[in-house]
């Protein structure tokens, strides 16, 4: 005689999800809500960035990393964890962005992933899509082709073959442009045709709330603009010029970044202080394509008004009272 046991689903861990371009007010509102000191405090957490760049130690200015005096009132994962010269792929942030959300949880507080790198959060959310492993040979033929022929070359190569995916990648980030190109020449099939399982569906552990900012276009581009020059007020050439004294190189994982790398194109500080405005907008644009399309996110027209506060509180006193109130 056979029994049958009725198996408990495993209990899921809320997350929330703030996907918002660089200077779009993430940081205020993470400090009005989560915060202690916040004067919209709702419910203790902890924040897992979101950003691809601020992994990196010694480069603060550039990625506009969340201040010492925040993080000691909301605790930040996934900063500070490598040397500019360490590759970071989507799989670390994935893996890493896990642990901590259990860890988290466990602790009685709000896992918050939250920054602005789309093609990270849309991982996350999704789940990181299967791929063949590095073929040694072949990358490093690619690595010599860009060193030889340029970012350039190869990323014109890309679009031709996967424009689905050229037009997800930077066009100075030779890390990802030799990734897809490499996929391609490897198994014949584009890297934007490999999907997550159950693409179409978020992951199950997970009960998400995503909440996306998006500020009216022109005021954010005038925002970062006016970020730009704060940065370079608070010391960001000094902050190059150091890492540079270090021996890292326009080809150093870390200096591919906007804010870094415009520094080996030109020797004029007004000249790399408008590259910067004009690829960081540009950038903030093209963030968006990677959650267009993502099934339940909020998008929010984001001031940082006391209506915003107001309309973002109750959603996530709606979605989260049965696990914190």
């Amino acid at each position: 005689m056979s029994t049958k046991t009725n198996s408990k689903p495993e209990p899921k861990i809320p997350v929330l999800v703030i996907f918002a371009p660089t200077a779009s007010g993430k940081t205020a509102l993470t400090r009005e809500l989560f915060s202690p000191q916040g004067s919209h405090f709702i419910l203790n957490a902890e924040v897992i960035s979101a950003d691809s760049q601020a992994v990196y130690k010694e480069m603060d200015i550039g990625t506009a990393k969340p201040d010492k005096s925040l993080c000691n009132e909301i605790p930040h994962h996934l900063i500070n964890l490598l040397n500019p010269d360490q590759q970071y792929n989507v799989s670390d942030f994935v893996d890493e962005a896990d642990e901590a959300c259990q860890q988290i949880y466990s602790r009685g507080r709000l896992p918050v992933v939250c920054g602005g790198t789309g093609f990270y959060v849309r991982n996350f959310l999704y789940g990181v899509a299967p791929t063949p492993i590095s073929d040694e040979k072949l990358r490093n033929e690619l690595n010599e082709r860009i060193a030889r022929e340029g970012n350039e070359a190869l990323y014109q190569e890309l679009k031709k073959i996967d424009p689905e995916s050229a037009e997800k990648i930077h066009p100075n980030d030779a890390y990802r442009i030799c990734r897809a190109l490499e996929v391609y020449y490897l198994t014949g099939q584009k890297r934007s045709s490999f999907k997550p399982e159950g693409q179409g569906q978020l992951r199950s552990k997970y009960d998400f709330l995503f909440i996306v900012l998006e500020p009216q276009r022109e005021v954010l581009y005038e925002r970062i603009r006016q970020r730009v020059d704060m940065m370079f007020d608070a010391g960001l050439e000094n902050e190059v010029r150091s890492l540079i004294a270090k021996g890292y190189t326009k080809e150093t994982p870390g200096m591919k970044a906007i804010g870094y790398s415009e520094w080996f194109e030109s020797n004029n500080i007004e000249e790399i202080r408008e590259a910067i405005k004009h690829h960081s907008c540009k950038y903030a644009k093209k963030q968006y394509t990677y959650i267009r399309d993502i099934p339940g996110s909020t998008v929010i027209d984001f001031s940082g008004s006391e209506e915003d506060f107001e309309k973002i509180t109750g959603l996530i006193k709606q979605n989260f009272a049965r696990y914190f109130y």
